[in-house]
């Protein structure tokens, strides 16, 4: 058995890929769009995983764009999704110049909970051993719910 991928429906495509691409360094890798069907699917990569997504379809995020408008509701069920980044600290402060709330901030240096545009929890671990603590990620309160 092999992971392939996670599904994601979205409500702003643009909006979405800004997010993953711009905002956390993602690369789409592939894209149908489906004219019967009236959705396009998205598949990104992560920086790390571009080759193997390339290769092999896998590991990757599909972002689902039905052209219809829907209203899509985010079951606590789903959970959320998890990408290790280089630098924790950057990460954040980078997402939250775009405008993105840190719901759970890197105080521990190794963990932080963000929210994608559709709403979907969204967990960021830093990679190899926890940073030191330092502000304003140390002091700072969460917000909202992850």
């Amino acid at each position: 058995m092999r992971y392939l991928h996670t599904m994601i429906r979205v409500t702003d495509l643009d909006k979405t890929l800004d997010f993953f691409c711009r905002g956390l360094d993602m690369e789409e890798v592939s894209r149908i769009d489906n004219d019967k069907g009236r959705f396009t699917l998205v598949f990104l990569a992560a920086s790390n995983d571009v080759e193997s997504a390339k290769e092999n379809k896998s590991p990757t995020l599909e972002l689902t764009y039905n052209w219809d408008p829907e209203e899509y509701s985010g079951g606590r069920n789903f959970g959320h999704l998890a990408y290790r980044v280089e630098n924790i600290y950057q990460t954040c402060e980078h997402l939250q110049s775009m405008g993105v709330t840190i719901n759970r901030p890197p105080r521990d240096g190794h963990m932080a909970f963000v929210r994608t545009p559709d709403n979907i929890s969204l967990e960021l671990l830093q990679e190899g051993e926890h940073l030191p603590p330092q502000e304003p990620w140390a002091s700072m309160p969460n917000t909202g719910e992850w």
